[in-house]
């Protein structure tokens, strides 16, 4: 019976060993999650049989610190969550390690071509969440952006003299005919860039006339445009204006210009002229330069024209058992009844953890613990190897006094 034991044990031992030197071995594995070997004492009708291993059970409890690595499309996971992977034979397959680059096709893959699951973005820019597909960068050019929106926040300064425009007419090229002046760029249909200046003439006490230039054409509105403001410097009419610009000498093949002007959050204070904000819609053509991943798992592509276009979103998949997933080659786990129906959604929601573009999570083996567990698994070797040692003599002696 001691013999059947102590071998028991040489064999639990075994598998003890098997377990502490995979996890040294991927100490460095990107993803990797430790393991430990869970033992159970055998019983034979009270009589004591030995141990056995009954399970080698993954730790899905501590994550993995994140590494920086500037990658873009690198993914690391804060929390729980696992990455979901299509592979190459249509099975899911789910991941922590998060090492992902763009296939030829614009695809989402890992090393190995497993193609990473996400949920696709409409034309308009909005998610669609509900059944996942393969995560895909779309690298065709950026379409240009003609510009339907202007808004700028000034401030006129009160104190300037009037001019009459009846004595004095506006005239771009001299300085004493207005007060102020800026610039904002428009975009056409074409993606051309469009200079158009501004210029500000106090014509009364808080009365102020503006008049456009575009490309050195006066592309002002034949009835004009006049801002007033109360004695407390508040804008009260001319907070708005339409600018059409039809003239193909100026557009040169686009389409004709419409686009609002908001002044509506200007002001009329005795200080110097400024402009505190300026921005408008438009923008010329561009090309795919990178990729840009926020922690909600959004997917931007970023262009040549300095504008992002909402790409995706990667899925997040969680289970009910983690440590029912069964583990396969290159970082991945495969889902089993005994881990329960995967969760699918999105990163930051429910129970699924963060993603952080430009990192990696490491393992979260403990080395120095392995290397104490280990110690420990050569003692018991070696104390199950002396029991048959011992066995072995006593039967020796047995057989010798016969």
């Amino acid at each position: 019976m001691s013999f059947n034991i102590a071998l028991s044990g040489l064999q639990s031992t075994t598998q003890d060993l098997n377990t502490i030197s995979n996890n040294i071995a991927n100490s460095s594995t990107v993803g990797f999650r430790g393991g430990r070997s869970e033992f159970a004492a055998i019983y034979n009708g009270g009589q004591a049989g030995g141990v056995s291993v009954m399970s080698t059970t993954q730790n899905f409890t501590k994550g993995g610190s994140l590494t920086y690595t500037g990658r873009q499309l690198d993914m690391g996971i804060q929390g729980d969550g696992f990455f979901v992977l299509k592979g190459t034979d249509g099975a899911n397959m789910y991941a922590r390690a998060g090492m992902f680059h763009q296939d030829s096709q614009g695809f989402v893959v890992d090393p190995v071509g497993n193609r990473l699951q996400g949920y696709g973005a409409s034309a308009t820019g909005r998610i669609q969440t509900g059944n996942a597909i393969d995560l895909q960068i779309q690298t065709a050019s950026l379409a240009a952006k003609a510009t339907t929106d202007v808004a700028l926040v000034s401030n006129l300064d009160a104190r300037v003299a009037v001019i009459d425009p009846l004595v004095t007419p506006f005239d771009a090229t001299k300085s004493d005919t207005f007060h102020s002046s800026n610039t904002v760029s428009v975009y056409d249909s074409l993606g051309t860039e469009h200079a158009m200046i501004q210029y500000y003439v106090k014509t009364g006490p808080n009365d102020w006339n503006v008049h456009f230039m575009m490309d050195g054409k006066d592309v002002t509105p034949a009835a004009g445009h006049k801002m007033t403001f109360d004695s407390n410097g508040v804008l009260q009419t001319g907070k708005t204006l339409n600018l059409a610009i039809a003239d193909p000498t100026l557009l040169k093949g686009a389409s004709a210009l419409s686009f609002d002007i908001a002044y509506d959050k200007s002001t009329q204070y005795a200080a110097n002229y400024n402009n505190s904000s300026l921005r408008q819609d438009g923008f010329t053509s561009g090309e795919l330069k990178g990729v840009r991943l926020d922690d909600n798992g959004l997917v931007y592509g970023t262009y040549t024209n300095g504008q992002e276009l909402l790409q995706g979103q990667v899925a997040l998949a969680n289970f009910s058992n983690p440590n029912g997933l069964k583990p396969v080659s290159n970082n991945a786990w495969i889902a089993s009844n005994e881990a329960g129906q995967a969760i699918m959604g999105a990163p930051s929601t429910g129970t699924m953890g963060t993603v952080t573009g430009g990192y990696l999570e490491g393992s979260n083996v403990d080395t120095t613990a392995e290397m104490v567990n280990l110690m420990s698994a050569q003692r018991n070797y070696q104390s199950n190897a002396k029991v048959l040692d011992v066995n072995s003599t006593m039967q020796q002696a047995l057989l010798n006094s016969i």
